[in-house]
């Protein structure tokens, strides 16, 4: 874990209000404050999170944005968590016995248009970790959340910065919202507490994990069958990425909120990686380069759509309905951004059954007992054929040999 630094609040909010050289440093100095010790991992509810909260707000304020939040720039609701992981949390009107506060951060640039593009990314991480942690570790440390989602964040106020350089023919509405990790809360609050009518939101960008670009520029876009038009434009326009494209609007990320209100929507993602949701995701292992590529990207995919008027919302096919459900674990990380046969491993989590016969990072998986494994859906549900205790066997690729491993779950 990066060793920091402690930033009182008000060098917080003098940074937030400075003008650096370029939008470039701009960017990579809103990721590093956000993932900052400071902050001890933005968790929902606490004063952490405020503190970052009041950051990004004084951020739209020094960019020209409006606020739209119904105190200033903040939305705030209460909810009560729930203790069944099951269960969804109850948003409650007053400030009832056990309740937590989340925040969500509203900034507007008003064109006088007829519709309205929604920006969006979550600023809440984990805190000291807790129940979404991956850490395993009985000593508790900062989650710092670099990828997730400071660099989500610190793209949205990058493209706020260039929001006079965007078409004329939308609004923007940008958002930060709160209670992401906790079940997607902010977003499902603010479409259902929305200062203007859904009608008006014409689509909705969501960027959440866009930190880690890796070297051949597999960039994931999920959403893309959510209106006819964005296929093309997402490949008319592509200039070095290799694109993952997904149809379903469907997804374990904000943009789900505002998909489920039928606005077509758009969620890009950089892939999954061993430090997700562990203390070790910290800011000297972000690409802001790679950040940056993908903010140009997304501002010349808004400017394409200018002229298209209200885009047409179309349903797609659930896909998590589909995923077969497991009880047990490889103990991987899968490589969500491979699109050759297999299931290519990105990391390998310790004490676990791949750890245990030597499975490493870049190995991919062909096969899973008497099941042969070509993609992601085929591992799942060759995992889903088995529980605690069974014995299989594994088959993976490694640098061109083919091996196979007896695995214990």
């Amino acid at each position: 874990m990066t060793k920091s630094h402690f930033l009182p609040l008000i060098f917080v909010s003098i940074l937030a209000c400075q003008s650096p050289k370029s939008t470039s440093e701009t960017l990579q100095k809103d990721l590093v404050t956000l993932a900052d010790d400071a902050m001890e991992g933005r968790q929902t509810g606490t004063a952490a999170a405020q503190k970052a909260a009041t950051y990004i707000a004084d951020r739209f304020e020094a960019l020209g944005l409006g606020p739209l939040g119904t105190d200033g720039y903040f939305q705030s609701f209460n909810f009560k968590p729930s203790s069944d992981p099951h269960q969804e949390a109850v948003f409650i009107e007053a400030e009832e016995e056990g309740y937590t506060q989340g925040t969500n951060v509203v900034g507007f640039y008003d064109n006088q248009a007829a519709q309205t593009v929604v920006i969006g990314a979550h600023y809440d991480h984990l805190g000291y970790g807790g129940e979404g942690s991956l850490y395993r570790d009985s000593i508790q440390a900062i989650h710092n959340g670099a990828d997730d989602n400071a660099s989500g964040v610190a793209t949205l106020l990058h493209l706020a910065g260039r929001v006079k350089e965007m078409g004329r023919q939308n609004n923007y509405l940008f958002l930060a919202f709160s209670g992401e990790e906790m079940g997607l809360l902010g977003s499902n609050y603010f479409v259902k507490n929305s200062p203007m009518a859904d009608s008006t939101y014409n689509y909705m960008i969501n960027m959440d994990m866009v930190g880690r670009l890796k070297e051949d520029r597999s960039l994931a876009v999920y959403g893309v069958g959510t209106s006819p038009v964005f296929a093309q434009t997402l490949n008319a326009n592509n200039e070095g990425f290799k694109l993952v494209l997904n149809e379903s609007g469907i997804g374990p990320s904000d943009h789900t909120s505002f998909y489920l209100a039928d606005v077509p929507v758009l969620h890009f993602f950089t892939g999954q990686h061993e430090d997700y949701h562990k203390p070790s995701d910290d800011a000297d292992k972000i690409n802001y380069t790679g950040m940056e590529a993908i903010s140009n990207y997304i501002l010349t995919l808004i400017n394409d759509l200018d002229d298209n008027g209200k885009l047409a919302f179309r349903t797609t096919v659930n896909e998590s309905e589909a995923t077969p459900r497991f009880s047990v674990s490889l103990g991987v990380v899968p490589d969500y951004l491979f699109d050759g046969e297999g299931m290519r491993i990105d990391g390998v989590s310790e004490g676990k059954a791949a750890q245990a016969v030597g499975l490493q990072k870049g190995d991919i998986v062909v096969g899973l007992g008497d099941q042969t494994v070509t993609n992601m859906m085929d591992y799942m549900k060759a995992l889903s054929q088995f529980k605690k205790g069974d014995q299989t066997t594994a088959t993976f690729n490694r640098s061109g040999e083919v091996f196979t491993v007896n695995i214990v779950f």
